[in-house]
């Protein structure tokens, strides 16, 4: 056979073992994968496609948390109302066709892959447990974006941020590069550089988690949200056959298993990770700056129709309290009132039956 022959049947039987290993996974495409979850959070293995713009509520469904609209999907099943897990992590990966993740919960495939944020699971975190000071994480490395609630800023602190900290981190002592294995990916490249820091990332996350054992023992839950878009620059700058696409997957692949079983056994086995692979959002994400910190507006002015104020999740407690305290109130009149009415004054009123006394003596 001529060496052309030759590199060419190489080339084919390496794209036919990734495409195998992709398969046998069963994650290809745009997909939710649920890496870790406890026991009493019940995932249904199924094919139920869940849309992009769901998974907040999703998210917020398996903290125990309700949500505005009912979430009408077979694939998560109600669990027990006393018992929430500590934790969730939900990790995007962008640019991604396929994953293989063997030892995952369950898998569905994803429709209509809109940007999406957690920022409402990150408030209502917050509002129910600001006292605990819960962490609440939300980065991502690529836009050097990061948000941080509660005890993240004391844990994480020395996490780096910048693109800059993070390659810098690639080439000190406990770096990832000395744990991965042979690959084609060079250590010049920008696409490279991006998609390994990513790598360095979850594994300082992990080794943080560690030094702060405390964090999983406290009784509020904990939030990460972890945004990769690395294997999509990998995929724009060599394209999904080069070698170095290829082992990007391979290396993101057996990272987001480690990273998933380390976390689940940090949190005592009481954590929810998953992943969500997305080749291509459908739109442009537009995030506006904030911090959740801020408060509210109590009025609505700006309602031009006269509208009824937004739900609050405190009302069913506030109503209650009011109902049955109006109810107590009611009956102890009631009773007392009833009482007076069929009272004897000679008898049950120490005043008048004083008075009976000197009247009889006279």
């Amino acid at each position: 056979m001529s060496p052309k022959g030759s590199a060419r049947m190489e080339e084919l039987s390496s794209v036919v073992f990734v495409l195998f290993f992709l398969c046998a996974s069963g994650v290809r495409g745009d997909g939710l994968t649920v890496l870790q979850a406890p026991d009493f959070v019940s995932f249904q293995k199924g094919e139920w496609p869940v849309s992009g713009e769901k998974i907040p509520d999703l998210v917020a469904l398996t903290m125990g948390f309700s949500v505005q609209e009912d979430l009408s999907w077979p694939g998560l099943q109600a669990g027990p109302l006393f018992r929430r897990p500590r934790a969730n992590v939900l990790v995007v990966v962008r640019g991604a066709d396929g994953l293989a993740l063997p030892q995952s919960v369950a898998s569905y495939p994803l429709e209509n892959p809109v940007p999406f944020t957690l920022d409402s699971v990150a408030e209502t975190v917050h509002s129910l447990f600001a006292e605990d000071t819960p962490v609440v994480l939300q980065l991502a490395p690529s836009e050097e974006r990061l948000y941080m609630l509660g005890k993240a800023n004391a844990v994480f602190e020395d996490l780096p941020v910048t693109l800059q900290q993070i390659r810098g981190r690639l080439f000190q002592d406990g770096s990832v590069l000395a744990t991965l294995p042979p690959n084609s990916l060079s250590r010049n490249a920008e696409a490279d550089l991006l998609f390994l820091s990513e790598m360095q990332v979850l594994h300082d996350i992990t080794a943080l988690l560690q030094r702060h054992r405390h964090l999983a023992k406290d009784h509020s839950p904990d939030l990460y949200s972890l945004e990769l878009s690395g294997l999509e620059e990998l995929t724009r700058v060599y394209g999904q056959d080069s070698p170095q696409y290829r082992d990007a997957v391979a290396i993101l692949s057996s990272t987001l298993q480690k990273f998933g079983e380390d976390v689940y056994g940090l949190y005592g086995n009481s954590a929810v990770v998953e992943v969500v692979t997305v080749k291509n959002f459908e739109a442009p994400l537009t995030r506006k700056s904030r911090s959740i910190l801020e408060s509210k507006q109590i009025s609505n002015p700006g309602s031009p129709y006269n509208l009824a104020y937004k739900y609050n999740f405190h009302y069913a407690v506030v109503f209650n309290i009011v109902l049955w305290l109006m109810i107590a109130l009611a009956l102890a009149v009631i009773a007392v009132a009833y009482s007076l009415w069929n009272m004897d004054p000679g008898y049950d009123s120490i005043i008048y039956r004083m008075t009976n006394q000197k009247i009889r003596m006279d």
